[in-house]
């Protein structure tokens, strides 16, 4: 079951606006790589937020098991490329064998 995503682009003349906005908005100026390679993990900021953890609501179906499996390179790359929901491509493929 794959999700499909509709990405709706810019025309130019959009992007070019777009990109004029971002460049006068003093407030929220584009970051740069020094920018982000200044950055610190929010928890490092906020020593509060390291307490929080985050929890799985209920799930929609049967619980699936977690196990440990060996595959070949190749294998996990064909279905890896394929995208998001490779994982559930591979439970499929091993359901239908």
């Amino acid at each position: 079951m794959s999700r499909k995503t509709n990405i709706i682009m810019p025309s130019d003349d959009e992007d070019a606006r777009i990109n004029q906005g971002i460049s006068v908005d003093a407030d929220n100026p584009e970051l740069t790589a020094d920018d982000v390679q200044a950055m610190s993990p929010a928890a490092q900021i906020v020593p509060s937020l390291a307490s929080i953890k985050r929890v799985r609501g209920p799930q929609k179906s049967a619980t699936k098991q977690l196990v440990s499996l060996r595959l070949d390179q190749d294998v996990l790359d064909k279905f890896k490329n394929t995208g998001p929901g490779w994982q559930t491509r591979i439970n499929e493929a091993l359901r239908r064998a």
